[in-house]
């Protein structure tokens, strides 16, 4: 049982529901150019493009690069449109 004493609590990166639109939109673009997150899931006619939302879809994009750069830097921070969470948004959003 000392061994689950040390895990981590898994955390996802998410939009900040208060982020304008455009702050988003610009995450968004970041995230998914420069910034290097996997972003091919949430284009029109892929899995995870539904719900087509700014949000949702910023979520996704800001959680492909947390989740990739996380142990080298990266963080879930994208000039304030992010934050984490410990609740898996694949169940709650």
């Amino acid at each position: 049982m000392l061994h689950a004493a040390n895990a981590e609590f898994e955390l996802w990166c998410v939009a900040d529901e208060q982020t304008t639109d455009s702050d988003l939109q610009d995450a968004l673009n970041w995230a998914c150019g420069k910034g290097g997150a996997d972003c091919s899931k949430i284009q029109q006619d892929q899995p995870c493009y539904f719900p087509n939302t700014l949000k949702d879809h910023a979520s996704y994009a800001f959680n492909s690069y947390f989740q990739k750069f996380k142990n080298n830097g990266g963080s879930c921070y994208f000039r304030g449109a992010a934050m984490t969470t410990e609740l898996d948004p694949s169940k709650y959003y």
